[in-house]
């Protein structure tokens, strides 16, 4: 659900507005009634993100590793 909102609005209930987007809405502000802005959810982030299986997958090939190899060296020579 898309909400409209004055600029003015905006500034003056930000908290509000921002709670209103953790729970899913889009708001739409506006200037002088001409849309300028949209307020919508972040799907995902990086720093939200679970890196768990990453650095479970990183041990795994380091145990792997050949000596005198290295992860960066594969990773710059383009494997996985």
């Amino acid at each position: 659900m898309t909400v409209t909102v004055g600029a003015f609005e905006a500034k003056t209930h930000l908290s509000e507005l921002l709670a209103k987007v953790e729970e899913g809405e889009e708001i739409t502000i506006t200037k002088h009634g001409r849309p300028v802005a949209r307020l919508i959810p972040v799907a995902e982030s990086p720093l939200s993100r679970d890196w768990s299986a990453f650095w479970e997958k990183v041990d795994t090939r380091r145990v792997t590793l050949t000596p005198g190899t290295s992860i960066k060296a594969d990773i710059e020579a383009g494997r996985q």
